[in-house]
Order: C-alpha cells, then structure tokens, then sequence
C-alpha cells in the first residue's frame, strides 16, 4: 500500500476537521446534502456525458494504481540484461531462450523472445515502442478522468454557489430561507474545492508518477534488448542502463555488477 497517498488523504482530512471545529461553530454547519449531491453527484455525471461509460466505470481501477506502490525493480531488470547479455556474447542469442521462462515480466520476455528468434532490428524495435506508445495512452485516459473532474468539481460548486444565491434572494422575506440559501451556496463552493485540490488533483499527479515510473521501466527494457540483439559489449550496456536511474543510485548498482 502507498502509506504517502493514505497518510496525506488522512492528514488532510484530520487538518481540515480540526479547523471546522477550532472555528467554533462545530461540525454540523458544515454538513449538507443538497451541496454534496450538487458537487459530487453534478460532476461525476458531467464526467459520464463526456466519456464513454466502459472508461468511466473504469476510475476504480484507476484509483487502486494509487494506493498500490508498483515494485518495478529497475536493478533487477537491469542486473537481468546484462546478464543476457554477457551470455549472448559468450554462447550466442540461442543461448538465452533456455532463460526465457525464468523472465516474469511479458514485455521483456517477448523481446529477448524476437531477438532469440533472429527478428528484424527495426521490426523488434517498432513493436516494443508501439507496445510502450498503448501503455501511455492507457495511463493518460486516467490521469485525463482525474484532470477533467477536478477541474468540474470547482465549477459544479460555483453552480451550487449560484443556486443558493437565487434560493436567498427569492426570499428575502423570510429570514430561514435566507439562511439556508447562503449556506448551500457557500458551503457547495467549499465542497468543490476541498474535492478538487485534496483529492483529485493529487491523484492525477500521482497517477503522472506511475506512468512516469513505469515508463522508464519500459525504456530501460528496450535499450537493453536492442543493445542485446546488436551485440553491444556488456560492460558498454551496463553503463547504458545504469545511467537511466537516479544519480545516488548508479553508484551503488555499478558496484553490484561488477560484483557478479
């Protein structure tokens, strides 16, 4: 589990809490149903007007990818191709297809599997970055719902807003209506943007995270296959690989591999 994603939703909402009831007026004034009905419901139903209804059941796919921390082990995968690598230049790329079964990741095992099968350099290289080019678009229908509703969600609380304001002024005689149509309207904007920016912006952003991870996950992959399939000196793909990861880190994976 993401402890960052469920620790900052949990804080946020404690902070917020807090806040509401240190005001003084206590919790209950803050509470109301037609608003929620109005943000929640108003922009959720905005966002299936403007998308087809396969992807928008989809977001509670998308929202388990935030509490889920993906391990993608980039020094395994790269301690895996260059092993491959040095075999190839030792034995030959038939070699590696008795180590193919081992590979757990299907991207990478179809690649070593076409270099194996003495596939076309251009041909290997189209389809792994065709395959990367549907991984991102998958990721960015994601990242896309969460953008557009959060930027509906401040809208449909300024409608809420508006609604109340008309609820007041129509009634002015009336000192109880006046009240209530105040407090929809400005408790409908709150609820648009405590959704907006406590919720569903921050998991856009996260979302932009495990795309960009994943990605280079990806990248790292196809260097090493096509470096692999070129028969690049491993000690040369080494350095290629290790210099996709970050700068405190390729320290202390250049000294694993030359451990091996």
């Amino acid at each position: 589990m993401d402890i960052a994603s469920i620790l900052g939703l949990g804080l946020g909402t404690a902070f917020i809490l807090m806040s509401m009831i240190l005001g003084g007026s206590g919790l209950g004034v803050y509470v109301n149903i037609p608003s929620v009905l109005m943000v929640i419901g108003g922009s959720f139903a905005a966002i299936m007007v403007s998308n087809p209804l396969s992807r928008v059941l989809g977001i509670t796919k998308y929202t388990s990818h935030i509490f889920k921390v993906p391990n993608y082990e980039l020094e395994k995968t790269i301690s895996t191709l260059v092993n491959f690598s040095e075999r190839a230049r030792r034995e030959g790329l038939l070699a590696l297809e008795d180590d193919i079964e081992e590979v757990e990741d299907e991207f990478l095992k179809n690649g070593i599997q076409m270099v194996v099968d003495g596939t076309d350099p251009e041909i290997i290289k189209t389809i792994l970055y065709n395959d990367l080019s549907q991984l991102e678009e998958r990721h960015a229908i994601g990242i896309k719902l969460m953008s557009d509703w959060a930027s509906l969600a401040p809208a449909f609380g300024m409608i809420g807003t508006l609604t109340g304001l008309i609820a007041m002024l129509s009634n002015l005689d009336d000192p109880n209506a006046i009240g209530s149509g105040m407090s929809l309207a400005l408790i409908t904007t709150m609820y648009g943007s405590i959704l907006a920016n406590m919720v569903l912006l921050p998991f856009k952003n996260k979302l932009q995270d495990r795309d960009q991870e994943e990605r280079l996950t990806r990248e790292i992959m196809i260097e090493g296959i096509l470096s692999i399939q070129a028969g690049d000196n491993p000690n040369i793909l080494k350095y290629k690989l290790v210099s996709f990861l970050d700068p405190v880190k390729r320290q202390s994976m250049m000294e694993e591999l030359s451990g091996e």
